[in-house]
């Protein structure tokens, strides 16, 4: 691994995400494959999961995506902006939203009510990684991949400071002494 990598250890190996991701396709193909659904992507961080999740799914989809931010380039999430999206008409559809992680469940909560409000007939959330939390979050994902603790992590498609989205595990940031 690069050197500038920050100071973190792996909670999901590669092996254990591709994985999470044959389980997710499953469990979403039993449940959609009829319904004919537009699939929405968050951008950025649900940009990796679903350029691995959709060529797994075996049934006919429209794809689109919405780009909204809470982090930024910080470790702590703020006020949720609307850059963008959805692109396609979610009138009368059964939506599948696809997020990286799902933390809080803020973000999720007010995009599938975006959603609604624009006239979705269905939205449905998968959310990649569930973070193990002891507070439940505000709305819970329909499929979900793997389970990560209640650190800050990044790889797969989550970002630490805007970089190693690309990673093909899943790392944890060291915890410091305050």
């Amino acid at each position: 691994m690069t050197q500038d990598v920050p100071r973190s250890e792996e909670v999901v190996s590669a092996e254990a995400v591709q994985s999470a991701l044959d389980r997710m396709a499953r469990d979403i193909t039993a449940r959609l494959e009829d319904r004919d659904p537009l699939v929405i992507t968050v951008l950025n961080g649900g940009l990796v999961f679903a350029g691995q999740l959709l060529p797994r799914l075996p049934f006919a989809l429209d794809i689109s995506y919405v780009h909204v931010r809470r982090y930024g380039r910080e470790t702590k999430g703020g006020e949720l902006v609307w850059i963008a999206g959805p692109q396609e008409s979610v009138t009368g559809r059964t939506v599948l939203l696809l997020d990286d992680i799902l933390d809080e469940g803020q973000t999720l909560l007010a995009i599938r009510s975006r959603l609604f409000e624009l006239g979705a007939s269905a939205v449905l959330l998968a959310a990649f990684a569930v973070k193990i939390r002891a507070e439940p979050p505000v709305v819970m994902a329909d499929f979900t991949g793997i389970r990560v603790p209640d650190r800050f992590v990044f790889g797969f498609g989550m970002d630490v400071g805007g970089r190693w989205r690309n990673l093909p595990s899943i790392r944890a940031l060291a915890e410091t002494a305050d």
